[in-house]
């Protein structure tokens, strides 16, 4: 079957509920409605908030007990719920009644979150370490416990820490809501062999991928104009989310929205600050992969356009049927477990693969109930798309060894949220790279290192431009033409000669949703952490696989028990100091030079052949 005819799988919900106009969703969402009102009982009867320090008493320890237990059910049933609600709003934001369903539930979240405030707070006049000493269920939430203590002292007062709440629905949440809705609903003119189509941004986006570069450039100018068009409402919404979180750090006592995406990663400054050195140190070798691209596309030097080019030819058709049954082999070669739980995966119907109108852009996975998951992509028949899928199966291979633990126990921060996505990405790269022939290495080397320059250098022109952002929000809004300006300057300084400096993307603000999240900022960085995290576990899988396998899925259970410095250290890995983000970058220069070797100048690996420099 070819790729175009294959009919691709839209994820399976009725084992939740038949329906969102079922009776059986509807008493569902009620029965956690009622479950919040019960919980909020609790908490009044408890007297749980913040209050004066005192002694700790048996009271109060079979207070937490109770609480915790309660707690802990109400945030499954969220999870669950909002989950369900998400797979209607996600693929078709022009579902009304998806849309009205996930308003009704925002108001539910406030209350959720008033409670989490009131109960960081309580913890915050406890004495923490004498209950973990007498209570059995707080050692096993010792870490969550820990941190809540240093989190209450960055509260406003109960009364301002509710109205930000409520209001956020109306504000930051309403925002990013409009941005989602907005950019999933985007109709793009493209005119292609004389005839113009309406395509959705998703489609158009994918058209980067095209082998024709007349195509790519035609829909790279097609996109930054209808991007354009829709810039205003984005920069107001950007502009409104990162104001509302530059209030709320100060309020809250941090020093800068930074400190408290940090806190809230369960990583230092030292950390990241190492991170960012080893990245900065990498910016030539990445450069020297995209001049080798420009070489193997036959062009002087890339375009914006061009950054995901096809190179080298492949004889493997990376169908869906094909990549699924790629992704559960390859899995074997680590585990059974791993294998088995991929093809229950795809045999319950866990993955919404078909890009359409209506549906975000993008990849993601997200956890629905116990050990299930759900994975969201815009499947593409190219080993990108394959090694999405494989990626986002990674997300919920985590989910499933998460799955014994409470909700309080599995927190997993953002940096830690991509170790097993990249390790099940590098599983099967490496095996499609071992069974491939020169020409086909080439292609798969290229997605591979297009991928790691896009978490590595573009993610830093993200981080630069949200810092910078942030930093003028602090004096004045900022205009569309700034927020362009400051895109610009953050991709020059990352892609530097790599890329033709008049042809970048100055929209990269408005396409990239995770700006617009009030309640993570700066959620970029995370992203690089997990491929170097993940590469640097690999190679220590490969130097010692017994050793290694006896500890990994533990670890993924214990992402939310420990910071990420205590959970690296289990594999003797030093996350504070460069050399082991150096060591993870060596990886990546390892398959640069293997790039260039392949490639040779003057030969055309890919994409069409352009008759002269000036002509393009």
């Amino acid at each position: 079957m070819s790729s175009s005819a294959q009919t691709l799988p839209h994820w399976d919900m009725t084992v939740v509920y038949p329906s969102l106009t079922s009776p059986e969703f509807a008493e569902g969402f009620q029965a956690l409605v009622q479950s919040i009102t019960d919980l909020e009982q609790i908490f009044d009867t408890h007297n749980i908030a913040e209050r004066e320090a005192a002694p700790l008493d048996d009271a109060t320890v079979q207070a937490f007990e109770a609480v915790i237990e309660r707690y802990n059910s109400v945030l499954a049933d969220h999870r669950t719920i909002s989950a369900y609600i998400s797979s209607f709003t996600t693929t078709n934001s022009r579902d009304n009644e998806a849309q009205s369903k996930l308003s009704q539930l925002q108001q539910q979240t406030v209350r959720l979150t008033l409670l989490d405030t009131r109960f960081t707070a309580w913890i915050g006049s406890l004495d923490v370490e004498a209950l973990i000493e007498r209570s059995q269920i707080a050692q096993d939430h010792a870490f969550m416990l820990r941190q809540s203590k240093l989190q209450a002292e960055h509260l406003m007062s109960p009364a301002e820490e509710a109205l930000a709440a409520e209001l956020s629905v109306s504000a930051s949440t309403a925002w990013s809501k409009l941005h989602s809705n907005l950019t999933s609903q985007l109709i793009v003119p493209f005119e292609r062999d004389g005839q113009v189509e309406d395509l959705p941004m998703s489609m158009i986006r994918n058209l980067a991928f095209e082998e024709d570069r007349d195509v790519r450039r035609k829909a790279y100018e097609a996109e930054v104009a209808s991007w354009e068009q829709a810039a205003l409402p984005l920069a107001t919404a950007l502009n409104s989310i990162k104001g509302e979180v530059n209030t709320l750090s100060k309020r809250r006592g941090w020093a800068s929205p930074l400190d408290a995406a940090l806190f809230d990663n369960n990583i230092d400054r030292q950390t990241l600050d190492a991170m960012m050195q080893a990245a900065r140190e990498s910016f030539p070798d990445f450069r020297r992969y995209l001049r080798a691209k420009a070489r193997a596309l036959g062009l002087e030097k890339l375009a914006w356009y061009d950054l995901f080019a096809p190179v080298g030819t492949s004889s493997k058709v990376w169908n869906y049927d094909v990549a699924q049954d790629f992704i559960v082999e390859q899995f074997g070669s680590y585990s059974s477990k791993m294998s088995e739980f991929a093809q229950r995966a795809f045999n319950e119907s866990w993955v919404d693969a078909e890009p359409r109108s209506g549906k975000r852009d993008g990849a993601y996975c997200m956890a629905l109930r116990k050990d299930e998951s759900r994975v969201f992509a815009n499947f593409k028949p190219a080993f990108g798309g394959m090694s999405t899928l494989a990626h986002e199966l990674g997300h919920a291979y985590h989910n499933l060894n998460l799955a014994e633990r409470t909700m309080l126990q599995r927190s997993t921060p953002m940096v830690l949220a991509e170790t097993a996505s990249i390790f099940c990405e590098t599983i099967v790269r490496r095996a499609a790279l071992k069974q491939s022939d020169t020409q086909e290495q080439i292609a798969i080397l290229e997605a591979t290192l297009e991928n790691a320059c896009q978490v590595v250098v573009d993610i830093s022109s993200r981080f630069i431009f949200e810092q910078r952002v942030f930093e003028r929000r602090e004096q004045s809004e900022l205009s569309v033409d700034d927020l362009c300006r400051l895109m610009l300057d953050a991709q020059r300084e990352t892609y530097g000669d790599g890329l033709d400096q008049d042809v970048l993307h100055p929209y990269m603000w408005a396409v990239k949703g995770h700006y617009y999240s009030g309640v993570r900022s700066f959620y970029n960085y995370p992203y690089m952490f997990g491929l170097l995290f993940g590469l640097g576990l690999y190679a220590r899988y490969q130097e010692d696989p017994e050793v290694f396998t006896r500890g990994y899925d533990e670890l993924l259970s214990s992402t939310g028990l420990a910071d990420a410095a205590t959970l690296a250290a289990r594999f003797d890995i030093d996350i504070r100091t460069p050399d082991f983000w150096r060591s993870s970058l060596d990886i990546i220069r390892a398959d640069v030079q293997r790039f260039e070797e392949l490639i040779q100048p003057g030969l055309e690996w890919g994409g069409k052949q352009e008759a002269e420099p000036d002509e393009r």
